[in-house]
C-alpha cells in the first residue's frame, strides 16, 4: 500500500516527469540487482563496479527524465566528474583508515557464506552508489539554475551567470550536506545508541569500525558532491548559447 501511495503521489504531482522518474528508478534498481551485486559477489574490484554501475544509472536517469539537451548534458558531465572524485577519495579513505568493510551484521553474515567478496571493495562501491542520488540532484539543479538565469537576464555574459549560479549552489550545498549527514545518522541510529550505551572511552568510540565507516561514508560523499557543484556550474555556463548584443537575446 505504501508503494501504491508513493506511485500515486509521484504521478499526481510530477505527472509525466514523475512517471518517467519511477521508470528510471526501476531500471536503476535492475542495474544494481543484475550487475552491481553479482559483480561484488564474484570478487570484482568494488570501486570499478561502483563507477560502472553509477555511470550506467546516471545515463538511464538523466536523458529519459530530463530530456536530451545541453542542460542535461552539462548535468551529466558534472555528475560523472562527481562520481569519479567520490570513487578516488573513497578508495584512499578506506585504505588509510584500514576499514575492514565488516562493520555491520549483514557484512559479517556474508563473510561466512561468500568467500570471494572483497569487503573493502564492497564498502567503496556502497559509498559511490549511496551518494549518487544527492549528487544528481545538485548537478541537475545547478544546470537548471544557469539556464534560468540566462532566460531571466539574457544580457549577462557566461562568467557573470556562472558567478550568480555559484551563489545559488552554495546555499544548495549547505543544505545538502546536512541531508547526507542526517541520512547516514538515521540509517545507523542503532549503532550510535549502542556506542553510547557501552560506556567506552571517547577515543575508542571514535575509532570503532562501525562509527568510522559512517564518518567515511559521509565525508567521501560530501566531498564529491561539493566539488561537482562548481564543475557543473561552469560546464553549464560554457554550454550556454551566445548572446546577440543587438537584441540582448540568445543567438540561434
Amino acid at each position: 500500500m505504501l508503494a501504491l501511495l508513493f506511485l500515486a503521489v509521484i504521478v499526481a504531482v510530477g505527472r509525466l516527469r514523475g512517471l518517467l522518474a519511477v521508470v528510471a528508478l526501476a531500471i536503476s534498481a535492475a542495474v544494481i540487482v543484475l550487475f552491481v551485486l553479482p559483480a561484488i559477489v564474484t570478487g570484482a574490484p568494488g570501486a570499478l563496479v561502483g563507477v560502472i554501475g553509477a555511470f550506467a544509472i546516471v545515463f538511464v536517469i538523466l536523458y529519459p527524465v530530463h530530456g536530451p539537451n545541453l542542460r542535461t548534458t552539462a548535468a551529466l558531465i558534472g555528475t560523472l566528474c562527481g562520481i569519479l572524485i567520490t570513487a578516488a577519495i573513497s578508495v584512499a579513505a578506506v585504505a588509510a583508515t584500514r576499514l575492514s568493510g565488516l562493520g555491520d551484521e549483514a557484512a559479517g553474515l556474508l563473510s561466512g557464506v561468500a568467500d570471494g567478496i572483497d569487503f573493502r571493495g564492497m564498502l567503496t562501491c556502497a559509498i559511490i552508489i549511496a551518494g549518487l542520488g544527492v549528487l544528481n540532484d545538485v548537478t541537475i539543479t545547478q544546470a537548471s539554475a544557469v539556464w534560468e538565469l540566462r532566460a531571466a537576464a539574457p544580457h549577462l555574459d557566461r562568467r557573470e551567470i556562472a558567478r550568480r549560479a555559484m551563489r545559488i549552489g552554495r546555499d544548495h550545498i549547505a543544505s545538502t550536506v546536512y541531508t547526507i549527514a542526517f541520512a547516514y545518522a538515521g540509517a545507523s541510529i542503532g549503532v550510535l545508541i549502542l556506542l553510547v550505551l557501552t560506556d567506552r572511552p571517547l577515543l575508542a568510540t571514535l575509532t570503532s569500525d562501525d562509527l568510522v565507516t559512517e564518518i567515511v561514508r559521509t565525508l567521501c560523499g560530501s566531498i564529491g558532491l561539493v566539488l561537482a557543484m562548481p564543475i557543473t556550474t561552469w560546464i553549464a555556463a560554457a554550454f550556454l548559447p551566445a548572446v546577440d548584443s543587438h537584441s540582448d537575446r540568445p543567438a540561434p
